[in-house]
């Protein structure tokens, strides 16, 4: 059987949780992953996500049966607490560390922030102190510096990139080469962004067909387009594609307006050139960064 990579599931009830883990592993899966750290409303009052970090005992229990129904890796995702005032991380990862787990990935929030205000690298640190077995990093990783430094700081073995990689897919390769030269790798140009965005439209299209592909793609056209400089005519026209033929116009006519912006060597004028991106973390100074869109409001109302 091919293996399937890793499943990801939240849950409270620890006979649905074990016999999910089972299930995942007939299917070929590599490991497991208990999502502890989701912030949203119906999946924590469910005694799922982030729930789960207010309930240490019952969710080292819940673990330890999943750890002990399966022969695969089982690892969780977790914040840093609830709020500043129940930072259970660390706790709940060394109870989590008896149950079996292989390691921990933490996200350097608590879930009241939602994806608020700045990812906290000692909180992160303190869930590293906390354990013996591997901690990987995440929160607010958008460069290839952004993660050598969260590892020096925190003494994680790693880290995972989220929302860093909707605009930026390609900071998994720059981050590795980054890692391991100690060089910046150059950002693509124009035509590789183009490239790829056309690339990722067409796996669309081939999972959910032509139409719904196109239309689920009018959101994801924007990230891409944040690294283009001047878009905002190309931005108009995406949210009304619906097939590859509006996709292709919308792209044409583009390339045609955004002439405008360029030299003669057809490069991106510097005063329209985006904004270096920079990863920015608690105590930072304040710096302006790349949004991607989430949920808005209190984190009650998720």
């Amino acid at each position: 059987m091919i293996g399937l990579g890793r499943f990801n599931f939240f849950g409270a009830v620890a006979s649905e949780m074990r016999d999910a883990a089972k299930k995942c592993e007939d299917l070929g899966a590599n490991s497991v992953d208990i999502n502890m750290g989701c912030p949203v409303r119906k999946v924590c009052k469910v005694g799922g996500g982030s729930a789960m970090m207010t309930e240490l005992t019952k969710t080292a229990e819940l673990v330890r049966g999943m750890v002990g129904a399966v022969q695969i890796p089982v690892t969780a995702k977790m914040r840093l607490g609830w709020d500043e005032k129940n930072l259970t991380a660390p706790n709940l990862a060394k109870a989590l560390e008896e149950a079996g787990v292989a390691g921990i990935f933490v996200h350097g929030r608590t879930r009241q922030q939602g994806f608020s205000g700045k990812v906290s690298l000692e909180g992160i640190a303190a869930v590293v102190a906390s354990v013996r077995i591997p901690v990987i990093g995440n929160g607010d990783v958008t460069t290839p510096e952004g993660a050598k430094r969260m590892m020096i700081e925190t003494g994680c073995r790693g880290v995972s990139v989220g929302r860093g990689a909707f605009y930026n897919p390609w900071i998994f390769r720059a981050t590795a080469h980054y890692l391991e030269t100690g060089e910046l790798m150059a950002e693509p140009d124009f035509e590789e962004r183009v490239k790829v965005m056309s690339r990722h439209l067409e796996r669309n299209i081939d999972f959910f067909g032509e139409e719904r592909g196109c239309v689920l793609f009018r959101k994801v056209i924007p990230w891409y387009a944040r690294r283009f400089g001047p878009s905002s005519e190309f931005k108009k026209a995406a949210v009304r594609i619906s097939n590859r033929a509006d996709y292709e116009k919308a792209l044409g006519d583009y390339r045609e307006w955004r002439k405008q912006f360029l030299d003669e060597k057809g490069e991106l004028l510097v005063k329209f050139a985006p904004s270096r991106l920079e990863a920015v973390f608690a105590g930072d100074a304040p710096v302006e960064r790349s949004e991607i869109p989430v949920p808005q409001g209190p984190v009650e109302n998720w």
